[in-house]
């Protein structure tokens, strides 16, 4: 990357002539996560040297976020490279060595995130009994089968009866649940079984989808979402060295931490009145008079903008936009902020001094046998620690030592975010002594826990589509402000990355670097000419 200090006799630099006769604009990007320091990183190589990023925590990486326990790194956020074939990120990863102590076995082209594609997954029942592995293999190729069906309604334009009421959730449970009941070669314990098992399932895929339950999710838009080919990779290092890498080559003066905004006041709105509340404190400069966009700081400070590049969750935007910019979002952005769905995906990491599972067990998956005829994936409060729905084994133990590693979802993981570290070690030993069998299973050494529904500057996991929403709620929240078609203002004051604005790769850290590069390509392309 070129410096953005350059001397003045330099004649072959970009920013020599052109910049230096005229104003660079001033560019804010709310979010130092992935999509914020992509936008960022990709301005700043390009030429702009005014580009300030306000990030409201005390750290930079968003919603990725690498914690040791004990010797090791675990994720409480993101966790895979999902894809490699044109993934920015693995090329990232691969290209800074970071993926070369990564193991045969933490390479998964599975569809379902598991920490290790060796041994076997253990389904057991609550009445700690270990389900048939060939039992669960003919389970598991049904339920597979019926889920490539639930592609086919966005990519073969199927329609969607009115039984399915559009849910990925209601469609699922409806067609397995009558395949194994129409099936003649299964007795009724076997069918019990497996109709068990489907909740189970939905409850990883609700997981996957960070949804409270896969009722929520569109059953005519679920095929959009795009899978890049390739394995799947965890990184051993710790996926922060990917925000890292990111933000080396941003000048440490650009990022200010623990800079939470309070409003966007954007197209000159009350722009008299704002400069004379920033007045007060000193003297504003001429040149920030009239500014196209004023961003409002917690601590009372307003900083100037041409483009505000706006990386917050979906979810801030859901419990935020209201008070966040003024004036308020246009109509059709608000539709969009409220259709599309986002929940919350929890992590719970148990460690223990040595394993009591067996050398072939990736995975202990929650099986509740009064759940086969259930429709509905909401327990009462206490009951929360029934939608935590399995407890992947860490690999390799070398690398992690002894630790599982537990997922919840939906409103239940909010009630377990509530709940003190000894309340949740306990509550998960009960369950795996009660899933096990084994009455002498110690509780672990440490528990360590994620919590991103609760904490206001994330407010959930990642995006889905919920039921109502499709891909043009995606590119509307994308659309920067003001809409060039209905506005003379000048263009581009608010722009919106993350990877809740990426229509084909939604939920994932991919969709997040790329929306954050897209919104910084827009403005390359707007200032080529003072580029040059």
């Amino acid at each position: 990357m070129q410096s953005c200090e350059i001397s003045a006799d330099s004649t072959d630099d970009p920013l020599s002539s052109g910049l230096r006769r005229k104003r660079q604009p001033r560019i804010v990007v709310i979010g130092a996560g992935l999509a914020g320091l992509s936008a960022a990183k990709a301005l700043l190589e390009s030429g702009f040297t005014d580009v300030t990023v306000l990030e409201a925590t005390d750290r930079i990486g968003g919603r990725v976020q690498s914690v040791q326990l004990g010797h090791a790194t675990v994720e409480l956020g993101a966790t895979w490279i999902h894809g490699s074939h044109g993934n920015p990120v693995y090329h990232l990863a691969e290209d800074n060595g970071l993926l070369e102590e990564t193991t045969d076995s933490e390479r998964s082209v599975g569809r379902i995130s598991l920490y290790s594609k060796n041994g076997v997954a253990y389904h057991l029942t609550n009445s700690g009994q270990r389900i048939p592995k060939d039992v669960v293999e003919e389970f598991s190729d049904l339920y597979n089968e019926v889920y490539n069906l639930t592609q086919e309604f966005f990519q073969r334009g199927k329609p969607v009866n009115a039984e399915s009421q559009n849910s990925v959730g209601v469609f699922t449970r409806d067609v397995v649940r009558k395949r194994v009941k129409a099936d003649p070669d299964d007795t009724e314990a076997v069918k019990r079984l497996k109709l068990a098992m489907i909740q189970q399932y939905l409850k990883v895929e609700s997981c996957e989808s960070s949804s409270h339950s896969m009722d929520e999710v569109s059953l005519s838009e679920f095929g959009e979402w795009t899978e890049i080919p390739g394995a799947h990779h965890v990184i051993p290092c710790g996926f922060i060295k990917i925000v890292e890498i990111l933000a080396r080559s941003i000048p440490k003066s650009v990022i200010q931490l623990r800079k939470p905004v309070k409003c966007i006041h954007w197209n000159q709105s009350v722009s008299k009145e704002i400069e004379r509340v920033a007045d007060h404190n000193s003297d504003l400069p001429e040149e920030n008079k009239g500014s196209n966009v004023f961003v409002e700081c917690e601590d009372c400070e307003f900083i100037p903008a041409d483009h505000v590049i706006v990386t917050v969750s979906l979810g801030v935007l859901k419990k935020r936009h209201e008070s966040l910019f003024h004036p308020r979002l246009p109509e059709e952005k608000v539709m969009a902020i409220e259709k599309l769905g986002i929940n919350t995906t929890d992590k719970i990491f148990l460690e223990f001094e040595e394993p009591f599972w067996s050398s072939e067990c990736n995975s202990i998956q929650f099986v509740w046998e009064d759940e086969a005829e259930s429709e509905s994936l909401t327990y009462p409060e206490e009951l929360w620690y029934k939608k935590i729905c399995s407890f992947d084994v860490l690999y390799p133990p070398e690398r992690y030592g002894h630790v599982l590693s537990g997922w919840i979802c939906g409103e239940e993981a909010l009630i377990m975010e509530k709940c003190d570290d000894e309340t949740v070690a306990e509550t998960c030993t009960e369950m795996l002594r009660k899933f096990t069998g084994n009455p002498n299973i110690p509780k672990p050494r440490r528990i360590l826990r994620s919590s991103w529904g609760s904490n206001p500057h994330f407010r959930g996991s990642y995006s889905y589509t919920q039921v109502g929403s499709s891909g043009a709620d995606v590119e509307k929240l994308a659309k920067p402000l003001p809409y060039a078609e209905s506005s003379k203002a000048p263009p581009m004051q608010v722009m919106f990355s993350g990877e809740a604005t990426h229509r084909k790769y939604y939920s994932t850290t991919h969709g997040a670097v790329l929306s954050g590069q897209r919104e910084a390509a827009r403005l390359i392309e707007m200032y080529q000419e003072l580029l040059q």
